[in-house]
């Protein structure tokens, strides 16, 4: 994929090398790293063909989260599409993979993802962040570097403000 913005070693960072691909169609191809939707996914387990690491998930907003409660510890991506900039219910989703079904892989915001949306984002517990096509993520990165701080408690930040002085 490109325009990658990812958590790596603790710092955010412009990835130029990301190895995973989300096709355009259904269609499963046998390479590494391929998103595929939640249900190509549960047709890859109930065949016996995925192999622990080789595919990553794509979670429409109308997708149940705890679906992936028994793969979790093998799934290493999970993205959550944003299918227009006002649409929130994958923040919803993020925090429920986190906060409550404790998936600890990489979790990425695809779709309509800008700049304005990564800070709530970050804290919702996202890691990565397709950045659309038309916007730099170098640009977007800054979205990141300028306003961080949050007053409520968050999947990034457990402590309120208050507890935390």
């Amino acid at each position: 994929m490109k325009n990658i913005i990812a958590t790596v070693n603790g710092s955010v960072c412009v990835l130029h090398d990301d190895p995973w691909f989300l096709p355009d169609t259904e269609e499963i191809n046998n390479r590494d790293y391929q998103i595929v939707s939640l249900e190509s996914l549960l047709a890859l387990e109930a065949s016996g063909v995925r192999q622990q690491g080789q595919y990553g998930v794509l979670l429409h907003p109308d997708d149940d989260p705890e679906v992936l409660q028994l793969w979790l510890d093998s799934l290493p991506l999970i993205a959550l599409q944003f299918p227009r900039f006002s649409d929130g219910r994958a923040y919803s989703q993020a925090y429920l993979l986190r906060a409550r079904l404790g998936f600890e892989g990489e979790l990425r915001a695809v779709g309509d993802v800008l700049r304005d949306q990564l800070a709530a984002m970050r804290h919702c517990g996202f890691s990565s962040f397709a950045i659309r096509e038309d916007k730099s993520a170098e640009e977007a990165l800054k979205g990141l570097e300028v306003f961080d701080l949050i007053y409520a408690r968050s999947v990034s930040t457990p402590q309120p403000l208050f507890r935390r002085r």
